[in-house]
């Protein structure tokens, strides 16, 4: 005997198929769409229906772009440097960096991160591609703006042996410790790159006048 109705508990399903969403908040989500706006709901299967048509991928970096455009609008901008290029693992780590309003430059979308345990490979990232860019576009400085974890690290390092003699400035991303987090609840990586970028607020001058 069914308790719920199949529709329902379709998108039930359909929820808890979601990273992060467990069963009792796949019901929650499907409870609020049965409660309060049936509408919504229709909207939201608008929505994804749309979307497999509606993106694509930047060609050059691999960015997220509307399905009828080649280039991301971030590439062709003319108050972009093309010479400097942010490396990230996925298209919404871009999204991040441009809510700062610090960064001018361009982009690279690698796909991912290598990860031998997932089974992913330097091979299946866009490594290669980026390794083109940097002659055609005479790239002076790369941004490894991967994450701060041990698959974060092996790639930055990976890319940087594959760059090899190349004439680039290569930077990699501060690490430091989030504002209002105590020591005692922050990771390794994060706490060691703080020391290992700790700032000087004052040394001796060793007798000199």
């Amino acid at each position: 005997m069914n308790v719920l109705p199949p529709a329902l508990s379709e998108l039930i399903d359909a929820f808890n198929a979601l990273p992060g969403v467990g069963p009792r908040t796949a019901e929650r989500y499907a409870y609020w769409f049965v409660r309060h706006d049936l509408n919504a709901g229709s909207r939201l299967a608008a929505a994804l229906t749309a979307l497999p048509s509606g993106i694509g991928y930047c060609e050059k970096t691999f960015a997220l772009i509307p399905a009828d455009q080649q280039y991301s609008d971030l590439y062709t901008d003319p108050r972009r440097d093309k010479t400097v290029v942010a490396v990230v693992a996925e298209p919404f780590d871009i999204l991040a960096i441009e809510k700062t309003s610090q960064y001018h430059g361009t982009y690279h979308v690698l796909g991912g991160l290598v990860s031998p345990i997932d089974g992913i490979s330097p091979e299946q990232l866009h490594i290669k591609e980026l390794l083109q860019r940097i002659d055609e576009d005479n790239v002076t400085e790369l941004i490894l703006a991967t994450n701060a974890s041990v698959e974060g690290e092996s790639t930055a390092l990976y890319i940087q042996q594959q760059i090899g003699p190349k004439k680039i400035k290569i930077s990699r991303l501060a690490r430091g410790l989030p504002i209002g987090v105590d020591l005692e609840y922050a990771d390794q990586i994060t706490l060691g790159r703080a020391i290992e970028h700790r700032q000087i607020l004052s040394q001796p001058d060793n007798g000199n006048k």
